[in-house]
C-alpha cells in the first residue's frame, strides 16, 4: 500500500480533533475545513472522485502551512503534510503555475544565472528598497506578487557565500566537510557561511565547498512543481555521490535544506526504487550543523572553556523541520548556552508560519496573521536576540517582529557561536 493513498489515509483517521488545537492555519481562520482532518476528509474525497478539483480545492489545500504539528500529534501518524504535497503536484497540472513561481523555480535550476541577477540585485537594492542593516532586511517601496509594501525581505549580499571562497580550504585535517548552505544563507544572510567556516577554522577541520550543488527543492516540493524538484533532486544526489565517500559528513545550517536531503527526497521517489535508494545512501552522511559539531566535535568543550558569559539575552524557536522532523532541538541549545544567557519563550515549538512560496505571496495576509502569536512570545521573552536555524523562519519571524514593533534581533546559532569563540 503507498504511504499515498488518499483513501486510505482518509479512512485511518479517527476524526479525534487532536490535530485541531495545534493547525497552524485553523489557529488563523478558525475554519474546519482547512484543517487537518478536514484536509484529509476532502483528500479522500476527492480520489474516489467526489470532489472536483476547482479553484475552491486550490484554495484550500494551498492554505495548508505544511509545519507537520498535526502528523506530530495524530494517533495514527497519518503523513497529512505529504499528501498535501503530493495533490499540489495535481493542483500545479491543472493550473499551472503564476509567471513568478515560474522564474523563481527555473532560477533556481540555473545557479549561474542566479549568481549574475543576485548580483544585480545587490547593485540596484537600494534603488526599489530601504535597507535595514541591524535585520539584515530591506523594506520595499513598491509591490509586487512576492513583494509586498507591508513586509520586510532579506537584502542581498555584494558576493554570494559559494562564490567569495575557495572551493577548498585546509584548516588541520581532523576532519573533512562539506557545507550544502542553503539559497537564502548563499544569496541574503552570508554572514552563516562566515561564520561556520570560522568555527570549522578553529576546529581544524577541513572544509570543501561543494559548489556545484544547487537549490534543495523545497520551495518546488512545497509548491507542487515536481518537475522542478526531480530535475533538482537527481542533480544534488548524483553530485554528491561523487565525492561522498571522501568526506565525513555534509552539514547544513538550514532546517528545511537539511530535511529536504535527508527526508523528503526519500519520500518524493517514494514510486522511483532506484533514486530513492540512491538518496538514502547520500542522505547518512547529511547533518544539522549544529547536530553535527555538537555531536562529533570538541566544539561544545571548547566554547565551555572559554565561558565569555555574554551579557545578552537569546531564545531559540524550534524551526519545524529540525524538531519535528529531524528530532532536533537540545544541540542549538546547548551549544548557545555556553556563553549566553538563555530564556525558553513559551512555545517555542509554535510554527512561525513562513509556509512556503505561495504563503509568501499569494497568501502572504495569512502568514502575517500566523506570525504574529510568535512575535508576541518573543517579546514576552524579553530576549534580545531570537535564535533559529533555519533562514526561512528568519524571514518570517523578522518580518512579524517588525509587524510587531519589536526591537529583538535574529540570528542563527552558527552566527552566536562564532562570536562566542572570538578573542
Amino acid at each position: 500500500m503507498s504511504i499515498f493513498d488518499f483513501t486510505k489515509i482518509s479512512d485511518d483517521c479517527i476524526k479525534c480533533g487532536k490535530c485541531i488545537p495545534v493547525c497552524t492555519i485553523y489557529n488563523v481562520n478558525r475554519d474546519e475545513v482547512t484543517s487537518p482532518r478536514g484536509f484529509i476528509d476532502l483528500l479522500g474525497a476527492y480520489k474516489r472522485g467526489e470532489l472536483e478539483l476547482d479553484k475552491n480545492a486550490k484554495d484550500i489545500f494551498e492554505s495548508c502551512f505544511l509545519c507537520t504539528n498535526c502528523v506530530e500529534v495524530c494517533p495514527n501518524s497519518l503523513p497529512t503534510d505529504m499528501i498535501i504535497e503530493q495533490v499540489r503536484n495535481d493542483i500545479r497540472k491543472k493550473f499551472g503555475l503564476a509567471w513568478y513561481k515560474k522564474l523563481f523555480f527555473f532560477l533556481l535550476r540555473h545557479r549561474k544565472i542566479m549568481d549574475i541577477l543576485a548580483r544585480l540585485g545587490y547593485v540596484f537594492q537600494t534603488c526599489g528598497f530601504k535597507i535595514m542593516e541591524k535585520q539584515s532586511s530591506m523594506e520595499p517601496r513598491f509591490s509586487l506578487p512576492i513583494i509586498k509594501k507591508d513586509r520586510l525581505l532579506p537584502s542581498a549580499s555584494k558576493k554570494s557565500f559559494l562564490n567569495s571562497y575557495d572551493d577548498v580550504i585546509i584548516n588541520g585535517g581532523k576532519a573533512k566537510i562539506g557545507i550544502f548552505i542553503g539559497c537564502l544563507a548563499n544569496y541574503c544572510y552570508t554572514d552563516i557561511g562566515k561564520s561556520l567556516l570560522e568555527i570549522l577554522k578553529t576546529l581544524e577541520i577541513d572544509v570543501y565547498l561543494i559548489k556545484k550543488q544547487l537549490c534543495c527543492g523545497a520551495p518546488a516540493y512545497f509548491t507542487g512543481d515536481f518537475d522542478t524538484v526531480d530535475y533538482l533532486a537527481k542533480h544534488n544526489i548524483k553530485y554528491f555521490e561523487s565525492f561522498m565517500d571522501d568526506l565525513d559528513a555534509v552539514i547544513v545550517p538550514e532546517a528545511t535544506c537539511s530535511a529536504m536531503l535527508k527526508i523528503d527526497y526519500e519520500h518524493f521517489f517514494h514510486d522511483n526504487k532506484e533514486w530513492k535508494d540512491r538518496a538514502n545512501i547520500v542522505n547518512k552522511k547529511v547533518f544539522m550543523a549544529t547536530e553535527w559539531l555538537h555531536n562529533n566535535t570538541e566544539l561544545k568543550e571548547l566554547l565551555a572553556q572559554k565561558r565569555k558569559n555574554i551579557d545578552t539575552l537569546v531564545t531559540y524557536h524550534d524551526p519545524c523541520h529540525a524538531k519535528k522532523m529531524q528530532g532536533i532541538d537540545k544541540e542549538p541549545r546547548e551549544l548557545i548556552k555556553q556563553n549566553y544567557k538563555f530564556t525558553e519563550m513559551s512555545d517555542s515549538n509554535r510554527c512561525c508560519g513562513f509556509g512556503g512560496v505561495t504563503m509568501q505571496s499569494e497568501k502572504f495576509h495569512l502568514a502575517k496573521l500566523a506570525g504574529l502569536p510568535k512575535a508576541a512570545m518573543i517579546k514576552e521573552s524579553k530576549a534580545e536576540i531570537v535564535s533559529a536555524e533555519c533562514s526561512a523562519c528568519r524571514m518570517q519571524i523578522t518580518n512579524s517582529l517588525y509587524d510587531a514593533k519589536v526591537d529583538t534581533v535574529f540570528k542563527n546559532p552558527i552566527e552566536l557561536i562564532a562570536e562566542a569563540l572570538k578573542g
